[in-house]
């Protein structure tokens, strides 16, 4: 017989053999898959997944800084706008809402590409990016993307579409160090995520897409205009979709962003957070490490504007030939005890050393006035008593006058949140210790004090200021200080100075030194208090912290009630 015609009579029966062997390998691989997927669990969170950082605002929620591991901060969907949401999805995973969880099409590419060895693919679901970034290792290999698949099947089937994006939203990566939303809207913009725009939230979409090069956009014009092409792409695709208007479209403009990279150091910020954290690890019973890793928002007492015109009025001094000149500035709201200003220094990485806290003023006649006291409550009296007072103890001292008699023991930490919810609240510590006789004494006596009235607090009807040299006295002074107060504030500025010790007396020790006559310590102590008294004061001056927050709990009771 002919071999072609013994061909044709084979040809179907090779054709049946060929459909049954296909049919049983789909079938065996289904069988597998079904198995593989029934074995499969679902992963706890890598622990520096769940790991937060600490962050800490000024009176008025102004981002002061961070302390922890990662910068990260969970927050629930509900605090993330729905277009920021949509913006994501956008431009990560526009079929996200209607997915199984993963796309077969770009599972393909990736297969196709591990075999041949060409490039790794992207392409993956918003869910299996969570399942990448949190729960899996980032190995790349064919079982590992094959399990990556399975867990995002079985998570899609087992959780809500907006539990896996808010799982995604907290721990994809940003750029800038930013792990998760909330990180991401301060380090580029300085606010909260709830309150990212429509155009900020389309350019944290885009940063999404690489990170790594996008984190310089604002700073490097290359990037910032690559970064423009896409947000512009993301802002019409969720204009297509229908997730914003033709008008929100029409009025989008691209954010100005933060500038990066930031300075090597973050100057005198650190010393605020320093005492913000040691104080609110204490009143919350735990470690500063525990706080930092906590995920907690610290809200504190200071005044970043004012702190800000502090640093900008004190590096104003040139100090002198081997001497530096060291200057403490403390605020402190009378009768309430909240720390409006702490200016410990310049530069945190070149001296952690806190001078407003930890620093001496050589009393000599800075507490002159209480000197005619006789029994002053505690802690004033231990204070009376002490030859070297420290910056903020002193200013505590002048907020009791200032309150006629009633001493705050100051506080710089008002609130402590976590996940929204108040662990901490301040209240404030006030105990009598001068009767309002003693107090006048006491601002009489610094009226009459040895270098009498200073312009500390001029244009404020009611201030009192004065100020005098300290210990040492003419050219020999080693300390200056300037105080001004009224009912809203009592501001003290100290000067005192040092200098390496000579060689041989070790390795980069000081010792205290006198201060140069030029420019005059009184004179330039003066200036600052001045300058800072007016941006403290501005628009009605600070109040206390724990007060306000108290008012506006009960501004929030009264609206329930009238509901």
């Amino acid at each position: 017989m002919p071999l072609r015609i013994r061909y044709r009579r084979t040809r179907g029966r090779r054709l049946r053999r060929l459909f049954h062997a296909t049919l049983a390998l789909v079938a065996a691989l289904c069988a597998a898959a079904v198995v593989a997927y029934h074995l499969t669990t679902i992963p706890q969170p890598h622990p520096e997944t769940v790991t937060q950082s600490t962050v800490f605002l000024d009176a008025g929620g102004a981002y002061l800084g961070r302390r922890g591991p990662v910068d990260r901060q969970d927050v629930p969907l509900s605090a993330v706008p729905r277009h920021v949401q949509e913006a994501v999805i956008a431009a990560e995973n526009r079929s996200f809402r209607t997915d199984s969880g993963i796309s077969p099409r770009a599972l393909a590419r990736a297969t196709l590409a591990a075999l041949t060895g060409g490039d790794p693919q992207g392409g993956s679901t918003i869910t299996q990016q969570y399942v990448k970034n949190a729960l899996l290792s980032p190995e790349r290999s064919l079982s590992r993307k094959a399990r990556e698949a399975l867990i995002a099947v079985k998570l899609d089937r087992t959780r809500t579409k907006d539990e896996i994006l808010e799982g995604y939203l907290n721990t994809v990566y940003f750029g800038r160090g930013a792990a998760g939303i909330q990180s991401a809207a301060r380090n580029y913009f300085g606010v909260d995520a709830r309150d990212l725009t429509v155009a900020q939230g389309a350019a944290l979409a885009s940063i999404v897409n690489i990170p790594s090069y996008y984190e310089k956009a604002g700073s490097d014009p290359r990037v910032t205009a690559k970064l423009r092409y896409r947000w512009e792409w993301v802002l019409d695709a969720m204009a297509a979709g229908g997730s914003i208007t033709d008008g929100q479209r029409a009025a989008a403009r691209f954010p100005a962003f933060r500038f990066y990279p930031p300075g090597e150091t973050e100057g005198q910020r650190q010393y605020l957070i320093d005492v913000a954290a040691r104080e609110a690890a204490d009143r919350l019973g735990m470690t500063e490490d525990q706080l930092a890793s906590g995920g907690y928002s610290v809200t504190t007492t200071f005044d970043l504007a004012a702190q800000d015109r502090a640093a900008q009025l004190v590096g104003e001094h040139p100090g002198g030939k081997g001497v530096r000149v060291h200057t403490a500035v403390v605020g402190v709201v009378p009768g309430d005890g909240a720390v409006r200003l702490l200016y410990g220094g310049s530069d945190y990485a070149r001296q952690p050393f806190n001078d407003a806290v930890s620093g001496a003023v050589e009393a000599g006649t800075a507490l002159e006035p209480f000197r005619g006291v006789r029994g002053a409550g505690e802690p004033l009296g231990a204070l009376l008593r002490t030859a070297a007072p420290t910056p903020l103890r002193l200013a505590a001292a002048y907020a009791a006058v200032a309150a006629d008699g009633g001493y705050a023991t100051p506080y710089t930490v008002a609130r402590v949140t976590r996940e929204g919810r108040t662990v901490y609240r301040a209240r404030p510590e006030v105990r009598s210790v001068l009767d309002e006789k003693e107090a006048e004494a006491v601002e009489a006596a610094g009226a009459r004090s040895e270098a009498g009235p200073v312009p500390v607090a001029a244009g404020s009807p009611g201030a009192k200021a004065f100020g005098t040299d300290g210990a040492g006295g003419g050219i020999t002074r080693r300390t200056v200080w300037a105080t001004g107060y009224d009912g809203r504030l009592a501001l003290t500025v100290a000067l005192f100075a040092d200098r390496v010790r000579a060689a041989g007396g070790g390795n980069g020790a000081t010792v205290p030194a006198q201060l140069p006559n030029e420019p005059s310590p009184t004179g330039f102590a003066q200036r600052v208090a001045a300058g800072i008294w007016e941006a403290a004061t501005a628009g009605g001056g600070p109040k206390g912290t724990a007060e306000k927050d108290r008012k506006e709990d009960a501004e929030k009771d009264g609206e329930e009630g009238d509901r």
